[in-house]
């Protein structure tokens, strides 16, 4: 199976290199904005820096299933359009007030509140709008390429903007994030809207977004992984806190090692969405396999003696977890029928991203108060947990048990068989039929 087979259709192409270079530009604000915060608005303040994330991300809590009709309802391309106009003059207002000299914390937090809110529009919009671009046996793979997208983009952004940061400051940093977004608009204006797949449209009337929680609610499996996502999402994928908190107070480094770091770490992220594109349909198993991967990582990231050892660390980190969420993000995709994926892609979206404001202050505080290395262990209490969780559904929805033959030798007397459907039966089908 070819890891790049969606490039081969035109739109998608055009699209994933324009997206590319926004996500470049997108990582390097990030980066930017929060060195800003941690080392220019305050001192080395990890609890400043999780209040930014938890406004950032904050909106997707309270605006997630508005902006998931809005996504079933009318035209994505258009969405995209007002959302990436208004994303370029936020960075833009930002950058002006850092290179006036007069920006304060106060605008870092109002400007973050904003970002936050056309996020909250803009996600599940840019996550539905693939489907339009390929077919649905195409799917997973476009959905993984994405993300390997977005992390060829965390590999390259921080890097660059750490370096700039440095050298011009943080400020030029958010302008060209401003020119970045040229880029995707540019994409979008050269898929001509007759050539996008037709999708079906949820129907004008009240109910509607009750109707998308409904279907969640009958969909178990969604369930979990939906859980799944909260945990690692809230208390474990707080990285830019992680990887600042260690870097400036741990091993006293500057911001040019906070960027490399943050693209170390990248590396392990494109190979967990390259891997993932090739496998296919994903598998609840790999989802919370990973989990478990991502928490033993995170564990050995939070012992490390050094900046090296810590660096080589991030990489089994990101790929766990690009598995994890490109897994996730596929399989929630692909199962669910297509006029309700708008509004299950943004319960998906808000619980991934809007559990931030509850993670990210309680995981800044743990590193005032603990230390960074205890704020990177909750990261792998969280991976464990969750692979546990998954463990025991997977358990309960399959009603496996362990059996024991006495006529078998060695390990072979232990045997685990399922109660519910034949060996030869897929287990994440087996699990959304019974709807255990």
């Amino acid at each position: 199976m070819s890891t790049f087979r969606s490039l081969g259709i035109l739109n998608y192409r055009i699209w994933f290199f324009g997206a590319l270079i926004s996500n470049i530009g997108t990582w390097m604000q990030r980066t930017a904005q929060d060195w800003l915060v941690f080392d220019h608005l305050t001192a080395h303040d990890a609890g400043a820096m999780g209040i930014t994330l938890a406004l950032q991300l904050g909106p997707q809590l309270f605006l997630a299933p508005w902006a998931g009709l809005l996504a079933d309802r009318y035209s994505r391309r258009k969405l995209l359009l007002l959302t990436l106009v208004a994303m370029a003059l936020l960075s833009t207002g930002l950058g002006v007030l850092v290179l006036l000299g007069i920006a304060e914390l106060w605008h870092v937090y109002l400007f973050a509140l904003m970002l936050g809110i056309v996020t909250a529009v803009d996600a599940p919009v840019r996550q539905t709008f693939v489907s339009e671009l390929v077919t649905d046996d195409y799917l997973p793979n476009a959905v993984a390429l994405n993300s390997a997208s977005f992390n060829v983009a965390r590999m390259i952004g921080p890097a660059v903007s750490g370096v700039l940061t440095v050298v011009v400051g943080p400020g030029w940093v958010f302008l060209i994030n401003t020119l970045s977004f040229v880029a995707m608009l540019w994409a979008l204006k050269l898929i001509p809207a007759s050539s996008l797949r037709v999708q079906p449209r949820a129907a004008a009337g009240k109910g509607r977004i009750r109707e998308g929680v409904r279907y969640v609610r009958n969909r178990p499996d969604i369930q979990v992984v939906l859980a799944a996502i909260f945990i690692v999402g809230t208390f474990g994928l707080n990285f830019p806190l992680f990887i600042a908190a260690m870097v400036g107070t741990q091993f006293g480094m500057d911001a040019g090692a906070f960027g490399a770091l943050n693209s170390v770490m990248a590396i392990g992220s494109v190979t967990g969405a390259l891997l993932a594109a090739r496998r296919g349909r994903p598998r609840l198993r790999l989802i919370f396999g990973a989990a478990g991967g991502f928490g033993i990582a995170s564990a050995l990231a939070a012992m490390a003696p050094n900046a090296v050892l810590f660096g080589l660390a991030l990489i089994p980190c990101g790929l766990f977890a690009l598995t994890l969420i490109t897994s996730a993000n596929g399989y929630v995709q692909s199962t669910t029928e297509a006029v309700m994926r708008g509004r299950v892609m943004s319960l998906y979206m808000a619980i991934f991203m809007g559990g931030t404001p509850i993670g990210a202050p309680l995981v800044g505080w743990v590193a005032n108060v603990g230390g960074p290395r205890w704020a990177v262990g909750v990261a792998a209490i969280a991976g464990v947990s969750t692979a546990v969780v998954g463990l025991l559904w997977i358990i309960r929805a399959k009603q496996l048990r362990l059996r024991f033959d006495r006529r078998a030798r060695g390990l072979k007397h232990f045997r685990v068989e399922s109660l519910l459907s034949p060996p030869d039966t897929d287990d994440d089908d087996g699990a959304r039929r019974q709807g255990a």
